[in-house]
């Protein structure tokens, strides 16, 4: 008789390369056998589906879909079969250390009363980096990875982040669910950090876990500096903010929001990403307030304070710019 599942590792695939067979291998080593893993691809081409060897793993389902639905879908929909209390997400572009699922139990089992968590991830093509160190969000409306770039020496202790990262967070399933999984319009990029938003409006934290560790790509298969990453990135970034802020932050934090996104539009123009960067404003600032007027996936009412949902961000751009880690103490 096969082992309870415990864990439900989800991972979206797209064109994945050789990459994706490297993070089948990091899960066929971990210290806990008790998980299964969902492979939904979308529609690669690239043959790394075709090729796949998955004899190591305990159990192992696969959801092909006939088109990209992107990241978020996708993961929607591998959610909706798991048979796990946990939902791990792994990118493809992404090897977890031997104990990641054992770690990371070991923080839930520690901190019964959160119920999100998330990794910390260094940088698979040049170990002495970072990474992130779970999301951080800037009060006016911007997201970043924390301590991205920044040397593996300084990573943070475990503490409480604003948002998981997508490419290793873990969710109990029931949460997830309850939320509505990721937003669907989103495609890819941001999601992690609306969920994220969402969570935190309902009283929900995440946790960074400093042991549970994976080396990820960052953006391995799409590249980090490609218009289709940074026309999405700058849309859904405008779509979190808009559609998760409550009003009175809202108003108060809009005019410096306008600045920021005024210098960092100006400086897109001096590095030859222009283009990108103003379509994804532009369309993101065209249907951002529908969307935060309609029902699908939007934010819970009100469960905790303005001031303490402003605790959960940083408020110094500076941080921002400097991409540092922004991980609040457990004992807070």
């Amino acid at each position: 008789m096969p082992p309870a599942v415990t864990f439900s590792v989800l991972i979206v695939n797209y064109n994945g390369g050789a990459y994706l067979q490297g993070a089948i291998d990091s899960l066929a080593g971990q210290t806990r056998q008790d998980f299964e893993v969902i492979v939904a691809d979308n529609a690669s081409s690239d043959g790394s589906m075709d090729a796949l060897r998955l004899n190591a793993l305990p159990s192992v389902r696969l959801q092909r879909h006939a088109t990209n639905l992107g990241f978020a879908a996708a993961n929607n929909r591998a959610a909706a079969v798991a048979q796990g209390r946990w939902l791990v997400l792994l990118n493809p572009d992404a090897a977890a250390a031997p104990d990641w699922l054992e770690q990371l139990e070991k923080a839930a089992q520690a901190h019964p009363l959160c119920r999100a968590f998330t990794s910390a991830q260094i940088d698979l093509n040049q170990p002495d980096l970072m990474d992130g160190a779970g999301d951080a969000y800037l009060l006016f409306g911007f997201p970043w990875r924390g301590g991205y770039g920044q040397p593996v020496l300084d990573l943070p202790e475990t503490g409480y982040c604003f948002s998981g990262c997508g490419a290793g967070a873990m969710y109990e399933r029931t949460l997830f669910l309850d939320h509505g999984g990721f937003d669907e319009r989103f495609f890819c990029y941001c999601e992690d950090v609306d969920l994220g938003f969402r969570l935190q409006r309902a009283g929900e934290p995440c946790l960074y876990v400093r042991s549970a560790v994976i080396h990820h790509a960052g953006s391995g298969i799409s590249g980090p500096a490609s218009e289709f990453t940074i026309y999405h990135g700058t849309r859904n970034r405008v779509w979190t903010y808009i559609k998760n802020m409550p009003l009175l932050l809202l108003i108060l934090t809009l005019p410096m929001h306008f600045a920021l996104s005024l210098y960092l539009l100006v400086r897109s123009a001096s590095i030859h990403r222009f283009g990108p960067t103003w379509r994804g404003m532009r369309d993101g600032w065209a249907c951002a307030f529908a969307m935060r007027a309609s029902p699908d996936w939007s934010a819970p009412e009100r469960k905790i304070s303005n001031f303490r949902l402003a605790r959960t961000m940083t408020w110094n751009p500076w941080r921002m710019s400097r991409r540092r880690v922004h991980i609040r103490p457990v004992s807070h």
